[in-house]
């Protein structure tokens, strides 16, 4: 009863979409705030409509902007300007892939509507957004209405009619990962008063969990999720890798569900990162869709599914397809084979699968954890034996697997929080099928990964810290 006291409801009521151009709701079981007609959008003065004007953002990668209404993060996102760009103006927002915009600051209580400008860029197909809001200063997110449809040239408004009690904050997020892309502009919110402007997030009461959910707006059930999405590289780029196709051997792809640093000439990762709290943890069921990359440059060689076949080596998850459930495009990401090494299967199965279950167990405490998985050396022994190439030479079979887990109770500034909370765990195995199930016979120092790989893990902490940390060997429970 006493959590009760700080959920904040959210109850945005309806949707509705005007334009020439159609515009679909794609259905989704019940969606977990319902929708009904409302009428068409009208802008209203004040700090919103958010144009894009003010932004100058030219690439997709990840990062934060100020705009004019406030600081947005945008991830598989840029800010566009060319004649392909639909939008009202010279800028507007476009979105690839499962890219997404954020407001890293809330707008005041009491916004009564949202209108929302989409169309495809230039002749690409239609693709698929939702709108999710939150009332908790970003920490718990919900869906708004139903996932909505956008195709051709003809910007549509999609209004969503209702009111909050707190203070809202906003994300969009592109759901399908075709090679549809998405402009969207004139984000409006209209209070009571008029446009709404941003304000500064409402400070959590004593006591307030930190994964608080909010509750349904109507009797239908809805799943909220804890809503920091961190950054996957908040802890380093522990090779330097880059977006540069002249740097095959340590080329950087940063993707909406991990990071990772790709060795072309190895066919796998040299290391991929990720974030794991409440905000990956849903119901999507595991895809199994196994394909290449098409975020490689054109002169990589892609690794196919078929490099495995026959190899006697399991197609391993770095991130694995469990850590990433919230929806089916982010589980569907982990199949992608820039995120796959040749593992021995008892490896995979049973000695990184029961570690992966014990960190989703520790989530599911109230922790959260960044992850970093890598592989090294040359020769592994699979089912049919030794081996250290698969596909005519173009996949290297790793020697070792491992990885380093930093756990710390779910917050915020966790940088900062990590010297003092944090909990860092090292594994390191054997790729072969001999290896123990018992995964904590394998714990190491952060200190030994790195002078096995030549890596430079927990860079962005200070030196001091990464000194006291890399070096311990974890002993605490692993039960």
């Amino acid at each position: 009863m006493a959590r009760l006291l700080f959920l904040l409801p959210l109850t945005l009521l309806a949707c509705s979409q005007q334009s020439e151009t159609a515009h679909t709701a794609l259905p989704s079981g019940p969606p977990a705030i319902p929708v009904q007609s409302a009428g068409p959008a009208a802008q209203a003065p004040g700090r919103f409509p958010e144009t894009f004007e003010a932004g100058s953002k030219g690439a997709y990668a990840s990062a934060d902007e100020a705009l004019t209404t406030g600081p947005w993060r945008f991830e598989d996102a840029l800010i566009g300007s060319s004649e392909q760009d639909h939008k009202n103006g010279q800028h507007a927002a476009r979105l690839r892939g499962l890219g997404r915009l954020r407001m890293n600051f809330d707008a005041p209580a009491g916004v009564r509507a949202i209108r929302i400008s989409a169309a495809a860029y230039g002749d690409d197909p239609a693709s698929t957004w939702e709108l999710w809001g939150s009332v908790d200063g970003g920490r718990s997110f919900r869906r708004i209405g139903p996932p909505v449809r956008t195709q051709g040239p003809r910007l549509v408004v999609t209004s969503f009619e209702g009111g909050t009690a707190g203070a809202l904050r906003l994300e969009i997020r592109k759901t399908d990962p075709g090679r549809g892309r998405l402009n969207l502009d004139d984000i409006v919110l209209e209070t009571a008063t008029g446009a709404a402007g941003p304000a500064t997030a409402p400070a959590a009461g004593p006591g307030t969990p930190a994964g608080t959910s909010l509750p349904p707006a109507t009797t239908r059930q809805a799943t909220a999720v804890v809503s920091s999405r961190d950054d996957h590289l908040a802890l380093g780029n522990p090779s330097g890798a880059t977006t540069s196709p002249d740097n095959p051997g340590n080329y950087l792809l940063v993707k909406p569900q991990f990071a990772l640093s790709y060795n072309a000439g190895r066919g796998t990762p040299t290391w991929v990162s990720w974030h794991l709290n409440r905000a990956w943890m849903g119901t999507a069921p595991r895809q199994d869709d196994f394909r290449p990359d098409p975020a490689l440059p054109r002169g990589f060689y892609a690794v196919t599914p078929r490099s495995y076949s026959g190899s006697g080596f399991d197609r391993g998850h770095n991130c694995p397809s469990a850590d990433r459930t919230t929806d089916l495009d982010d589980n569907s990401a982990t199949f992608l084979m820039t995120n796959m090494i040749p593992q021995a299967g008892n490896n995979n199965q049973r000695t990184w699968s029961s570690l992966e279950e014990w960190g989703r167990t520790q989530v599911s405490r109230g922790q959260e954890i960044y992850v970093i998985m890598g592989s090294y050396g040359r020769g592994g022994t699979g089912t049919a034996g030794l081996a250290t190439t698969l596909d005519n030479g173009r996949v290297t079979v790793p020697a070792r697997v491992w990885k380093v887990l930093v756990l710390l109770p779910e917050g915020s500034d966790d940088l900062v929080r990590i010297p003092t909370q944090a909990r860092v765990l090292a594994v390191d195995t054997p790729n072969d099928n001999s290896v123990s199930p018992d995964w904590s016979r394998y714990r190491v120092s952060v200190d030994a990964i790195e002078a096995a790989t030549g890596l430079d893990l927990l860079s962005k902490l200070p030196v001091a810290v990464q000194a006291r940390l890399e070096a311990g060997v974890d002993k605490g429970p692993t039960r």
